[in-house]
């Protein structure tokens, strides 16, 4: 799946299958529904989960929570715009 088919896949009420966990969180935080990404992310415990987790959290503004999940994951906490560090997230979780 490339970048503008995942993205044109909002247009529907659920994600396409076979996305993977991390994918599955970014689908629903792009459809604005927090508690939907943030449960699959916990689902996720590879390092993607973790950087989709740090994400989420530092939407939600809460930076300790996000820096401890960027830690995990081997990262500083993201200094990008929410829209660019989602865009990169996306791009590197759909290889």
């Amino acid at each position: 799946m490339t970048f503008e088919e995942f993205q044109d896949s909002m247009r529907h009420d659920g994600p396409p299958k076979g996305l993977s966990l991390g994918l599955t969180a970014l689908w629903w935080d792009g459809k604005g529904d927090w508690s939907k990404a943030h449960e699959s992310a916990q689902q996720d415990e590879g390092p993607a989960g973790a950087w989709v987790h740090a994400y989420l959290h530092r939407k939600e503004g809460d930076s300790s929570n996000a820096t401890y999940w960027y830690h995990r994951v081997g990262k500083s906490p993201s200094r990008k715009s929410l829209t660019e560090e989602w865009n990169e997230l996306t791009r590197s979780l759909l290889g």
